[in-house]
């Protein structure tokens, strides 16, 4: 059996924002694996409502731009993170965000690596982002990255407030049909925060878990044993309402999922991307 030590402990705590004495038995009734120590909290009830994993959240912009190509579009997508918000929304962090993006779109850059690499008026990206640093006085960095082709792009950037830069940028590609609903298709995936695209495109790892799961919520709460696996393909359809772009309901108008307005159309969502300020992995 893994050692259960303290700063597994924490780990888990800060993840799921459960007690102490609960974190401890899930990571001994999961013998130390964490992945399943979650389940088991969840399956439990006892994660803390509104607890989020991940990393505290950052400052800074999502900077973004689309290019035409012989093949259809192309969206670029990078975040620049600063320390404080009083640095993020000056005229010069957002003139940076500009030159940034216009960098990676002309170097066509297709990875975090890329986009640093990308040569820039001081050498590189990354030197321009040193140089900013410098300037600021607050730590500069490239955050999260995005590249989404498709015949058509779409981007939409969302602002918290309107002294403030972009701090989500949600893109969807789509054929030539589906273009004419690819805006509505980027503001659902700003407000709603899709995962997948379809069903098909879910990880069987991620869909057997959420089956483990509700079936121990189902069993933890008394249902009677023969209706539980109906229980659970409720329960794994209300996920991917949740998760599934294609399967969610339609923010305008709940009587329709976002693969209906599609269809209305005659037309495919093909790939998508979000980024949000201060949710990329942790350093």
């Amino acid at each position: 059996m893994a050692t259960i030590t303290a700063a597994l402990i924490k780990e888990l705590r800060d993840q799921t924002g459960a007690g102490m004495m609960d974190v401890k038995k899930a990571l001994t009734e999961a013998e130390g694996d964490m992945d399943r120590a979650k389940e088991i909290i969840r399956a439990k009830g006892i994660q803390a409502a509104g607890a989020r994993e991940g990393r505290k959240a950052q400052e800074g912009l999502i900077a973004s731009a689309v290019v035409d190509v012989a093949e259809g579009q192309v969206a670029y997508a990078v975040e620049l993170n600063s320390e404080t918000d009083f640095v993020s929304k000056t005229p010069q962090f957002v003139q940076l965000g500009d030159e940034v993006i216009a960098d990676v779109a002309k170097a066509d850059a297709s990875s975090v690596e890329e986009v640093e690499k990308a040569p820039s008026q001081a050498g590189t990206v990354h030197d321009t982002v040193e140089e900013a640093a410098a300037l600021f006085h607050e730590h500069v960095k490239v955050g999260q990255f995005a590249k989404i082709q498709g015949p058509r792009v779409e981007i939409y950037s969302h602002r918290k407030s309107v002294e403030m830069p972009p701090s989500i940028v949600a893109i969807v590609a789509t054929d030539e049909a589906g273009s004419a609903v690819a805006h509505e298709a980027a503001l659902q995936i700003s407000a709603m925060n899709p995962k997948w695209l379809r069903r098909e495109d879910v990880p069987a790892e991620v869909i057997e878990s959420e089956r483990r799961v509700a079936t121990e919520k189902s069993q933890a709460e008394g249902k009677p044993e023969q209706i539980i696996p109906k229980i659970v393909e409720g329960r794994l359809n209300a996920f991917y309402k949740e998760t599934v772009l294609l399967d969610q309901q339609y923010v305008k108008d709940p009587s329709k999922t976002v693969g209906d307005i599609f269809k209305e159309v005659g037309g495919q969502a093909l790939s998508f991307a979000r980024l949000e300020v201060g949710k990329g992995e942790e350093e």
